[in-house]
């Protein structure tokens, strides 16, 4: 071997092994590899992922936006466009749907994964209305890959369609953006779905299927109505704007892996407790939005997965219905809400607000295995006189080790909580941990040593400015 395939990353390398016949005697004794020749810095860059710890709008955003400064390549693993993410820089409000938030730094290359489903009208409108913002050459910085599902307009429709026809049967409705992720998803785990690859390949034959999926639903749906040749025709010119961008999502990360350095960012979608396996489910999304969805979302092997950020806010919100244990219907939540200004991203929804949940947390952290947190919005309690912290829940009296996964049972937990004095000072222009006041410092360590898991930003405002790194 030359040594140019080892550093490509690529199979060609020669490799041999040796047997000797003592080796067969016994179990403890493999066959021993030799020659074997790794890749550069052994078993290639560490990515580095960024989650949602809770049930999403916890400022992930502000977490990649600051991370993605540094990074080479900035990823996105699932969801759709119903993911909200607002980044601030030097004074201007960018929102993200489908594109990584790292797009904004213009040294380095977004990548859309296979484990994303793209509504592409969604996409060039939201890159077209942040490039008006200033955001320039963005198309120029992303790549798509070609195993990633498409979003049609009618699957918009049909998410639509679900949700009044659920509320009418159950007099209750899952709380979905209608961005038409759920359906999409539901095609292609029946195996119907059509991805980027399928549109940029033979389109007569990607007309067939297209018109094959439009008679499946309609046969499911009477009442949906698609103009089936329109929506081709608009396809076909996305299309020829699109393929500039699109890769081989496989190779690409394989080569970004084993290549030469690189800061690598993987950016998750909605959060831990929206999983649709470990999160409040039915009242979930469709994808993982857990640590397990950027290794299936982007082609990543376990063993290339280096830190993992998780991002909570000091408090609580949940768009949407479902159960919610640290609710505070009441004035305490009205503050939180008005003074958080928290309203959806995507929907325009007003987000429920609550005390912070630690069971949650624990819960994600579980599943995730964070090796720190970012903690946001923490400016946002600065006028209480006392904070509420939940740090177990009791069923009949008794604490339970576990969360829930029955949502009748969740819906009845009695939360067992902490207070704590409320620091009663402006923390908005802390920018070091000695700035914060003693109480607010004091909030920070009890959650750091109830989840085991360091607190490596404390968040106090919106702009990138407002992240204090405490390590």
């Amino acid at each position: 071997s030359s040594g140019k395939g080892e550093e490509r990353g690529d199979c060609s390398t020669a490799m041999s092994f040796s047997w000797s016949p003592k080796d067969n005697k016994s179990c403890n004794n493999p066959p021993v590899a030799t020659g074997l020749k790794r890749s550069r810095n052994d078993t290639g860059n560490k990515v580095t992922v960024v989650l949602g710890a809770q049930w999403g709008d916890e400022g992930k955003g502000k977490v990649v936006d600051l991370l993605a400064t540094e990074a080479d390549l900035v990823c996105r693993c699932q969801g759709g466009n119903n993911a909200g993410h607002t980044v601030v820089v030097e004074g201007k409000e960018y929102d993200f749907h489908l594109l990584p938030s790292g797009i904004i730094n213009s040294k380095s290359i977004s990548l859309i994964g296979n484990g994303v489903v793209i509504h592409l009208p969604g996409l060039f409108e939201e890159g077209d209305k942040n490039e008006k913002k200033g955001l320039k050459g963005w198309d120029k910085r992303l790549i798509v890959s070609d195993r990633a599902h498409l979003v049609f307009d009618f699957h918009q429709v049909v998410d639509g369609l679900q949700e009044t026809q659920r509320q009418a049967q159950e007099g209750i409705n899952i709380g979905t953006t209608k961005k038409g992720i759920g359906p999409t998803y539901s095609s292609k785990a029946s195996r119907t779905g059509l991805r980027v690859c399928d549109l940029l390949g033979d389109f007569k034959d990607f007309s067939a299927r297209f018109k094959n999926l439009v008679k499946q639903y309609q046969s499911m749906y009477p009442t949906l109505t698609v103009d089936a040749e329109d929506q081709l025709k608009k396809l076909k010119e996305y299309a020829e704007r699109l393929r500039p961008m699109v890769r081989d999502g496989v190779y690409y990360m394989y080569e970004a892996i084993h290549g030469s350095q690189k800061k690598i960012l993987v950016e998750g979608a909605n959060a831990a407790l929206l999983d649709i396996d470990f999160g409040t489910y039915p009242f979930v999304t469709s994808s993982n939005c857990t640590v397990g969805g950027a290794c299936t979302g982007l082609g990543i092997p376990p063993l290339n997965i280096g830190d993992v950020f998780g991002v909570s806010k000091a408090y609580t919100t949940r768009v949407g219905i479902g159960a919610f244990p640290t609710e505070q219907v009441n004035a305490v939540g009205e503050l939180l809400q008005t003074r958080g200004h928290e309203i959806g991203v995507t929907t325009g929804r007003k987000r429920r607000c609550g005390w912070l949940d630690l069971v949650i947390l624990k819960y994600a952290h579980m599943i995730n295995g964070f090796s720190a947190i970012a903690l946001t919005k923490l400016d946002i309690l600065d006028v209480l006189d006392e904070i509420k912290v939940g740090v177990a829940y009791k069923i009949n009296g008794k604490r339970i080790p576990h969360f829930p996964a029955n949502l009748e049972v969740l819906q009845k937990v009695e939360v067992e909580y902490e207070t704590f004095p409320g620091w009663k000072s402006d923390t908005a222009a802390a920018r070091k941990w000695n700035d914060l006041p003693p109480k607010a410092q004091n909030y920070i360590r009890f959650i750091e040593n109830h989840i085991g898991v360091p607190i490596k930003w404390v968040g106090v405002g919106k702009s990138r400015e407002c992240m204090i790194q405490m390590f």
